[in-house]
């Protein structure tokens, strides 16, 4: 055989074969063809980019010899996803250990969670997370089915808490309605007033269930809404006492009233220039049956803060008036027959004595001031100073006392002269003596106690209570003073009208 060239033909070879490589490179790279093993040349893949959902971190390690196949890794991530039964149609491929998941799941949340997953498995070295999160329907009610569930939940959770709370409410009403009693029982020979008892034991028992409501927040573990209950409390007591001054002011004046007791029902007083009888003392008014027959309403504040005059806390009252006599007249005299008067009339005390005394000098008149006792609860004041006056009157006229008017009446000590046309002057100085004492009434005065037009000397508190309690009725239960009618108050000693 013929041996071939040696270093020649070896030259070419190597020669030719570069040339075919470069040949080869260049067809590769310039038209994306691929060669495959077997020396064919094959069609160029299209590449397309990932979206941002499907890209994750690489892994931190990958491994060039992977124990865990890419099928193994596939049937174990769709078992995973199977077995949840969280997810709509999963589907996992593995190619060279890189994971692709395809398919719908309900929520973001549980999209990354299928993603960690993947990531966490063995020998992944990336996630292509495709799964998709479809937008709920408007008729789609399992969201708010959720909700329910968690509500239900929730309530198992907390019904233990729940009874027990309901056990400590149970008590803690028990021991309110037990303080209030026990409460109003203490303070009943202490306070005789019904409704300042009330009021007093209602405030304890509902001490008592604030307590109880601040233990049952406590055991639930509610601390802060516990101190929040507590504090605001005292602070919604702090806004209603600003928001509602006047109200409290009334009531806070009501309490005190009924506390230091400046009067009682029945009692006659003066206050803010109002003169009744007290009617009634509630949590924002006193009312009071004034003389004229009418009800007469007055802030507590008013009264407590105000000058009060109570007529009727001493039985005995004294009146005065005035009654002018005329110069010529012998004052002593006057006075002995005014306090005659005085001692023969019934209504008027004895002790403290009576006193008539000069009160001043007028233009015409000597006045005297007189004064005298009667008891209050038994006579009026009013138709007993009339009857005085028109006996004293009377008596002046009876024993030659005069009573000038300077209004009326002019005197003239010394006479008025005057010319008589038919007749010689009356005396010497050619006057006529006028008698200073007027002439004697053409009418008959009675000397009687009490006349007629008076209706009698008894004290006419029966009679105003009686039109009040006509024009508007009371609440009795309403009322912070004691009832009269209650056997543990004295009872004051009232003179029935006579018929």
């Amino acid at each position: 055989m013929r041996q071939p060239q040696s270093h020649g033909y070896k030259l070419k070879l190597i020669l030719s074969a570069m040339l075919l490589g470069f040949v080869y490179s260049l067809m590769t790279s310039t038209t994306g063809m691929a060669v495959e093993p077997d020396g064919k040349i094959a069609e160029a893949r299209i590449l397309t980019a990932p979206s941002s959902g499907e890209l994750s971190p690489p892994s931190a390690k990958v491994d060039v010899n992977p124990i865990a196949r890419d099928e193994e890794i596939r049937k174990r991530l769709q078992s995973v996803l199977d077995a949840t039964d969280w997810f709509t149609d999963p589907q996992v491929q593995v190619g060279e250990g890189v994971v692709f998941l395809n398919g719908q799941v309900e929520s973001d949340e549980l999209r990354k969670w299928a993603g960690d997953l993947a990531r966490n498995t063995q020998d992944v070295v990336a996630v292509a997370n495709r799964l998709e999160v479809p937008e709920p329907s408007i008729w789609d009610f399992r969201q708010a089915w959720s909700g329910l569930l968690a509500l239900w939940r929730d309530f198992i959770r907390v019904l233990p808490f729940f009874v027990f709370g309901l056990l400590i409410l149970a008590l803690t009403v028990g021991a309110a309605i037990l303080t209030t009693r026990g409460t109003r029982v203490l303070l009943r020979r202490r306070i005789r007033t019904k409704l300042l008892r009330n009021v007093l034991a209602y405030g304890m028992g509902g001490l008592t269930i604030l307590c109880g409501a601040y233990l049952i927040l406590r055991v639930s573990g509610l601390m802060q809404l516990a101190l929040t209950v507590v504090g605001g409390t005292g602070l919604i007591g702090l806004v209603v006492g600003i928001a509602f001054r006047d109200i409290t002011e009334n009531f806070l004046a009501s309490i005190f009233l009924s506390i230091q007791r400046p009067f009682e029902t029945g009692d006659l007083i003066e206050v803010s220039n109002v003169t009744g009888y007290v009617q009634q003392l509630n949590m924002r008014t006193t009312i009071l049956a004034t003389l004229d027959g009418n009800l007469a309403q007055i802030p507590n504040a008013s009264v407590y803060k105000s000058n009060l005059s109570n007529f009727t806390t001493n039985a005995n009252r004294r009146e005065d008036f005035v009654v002018g006599i005329g110069y010529d007249d012998a004052i002593n005299e006057a006075q002995e027959i005014a306090l005659h008067v005085l001692a023969e009339h019934p209504a008027v005390l004895i002790i403290p004595e009576p006193l008539v005394l000069v009160d001043s000098l007028g233009k015409s008149t000597v006045d005297l001031r007189v004064y005298f006792w009667l008891n209050g609860r038994e006579h009026s004041w009013l138709k007993v100073r009339s009857a005085v006056i028109r006996l004293v009157k009377r008596a002046f006229q009876k024993n030659g006392i005069s009573m000038p008017d300077e209004a009326r009446e002019i005197v003239f000590p010394q006479g008025v002269p005057v010319t008589v046309l038919d007749g010689k002057p009356a005396d010497a100085h050619g006057a006529v003596r006028v008698s200073p004492h007027p002439a004697e009434s053409r009418h008959e005065e009675l000397d009687e106690v009490s006349t007629k037009a008076e209706a009698g000397l008894y004290s006419e508190a029966i009679v105003i209570e009686e039109q009040a309690r006509q024009s508007k009725p009371l609440k009795d239960g309403d009322n912070l003073l004691p009832d009269a009618s209650d056997p543990s108050v004295p009872q004051k000693i009232m003179k029935e009208p006579e018929p």
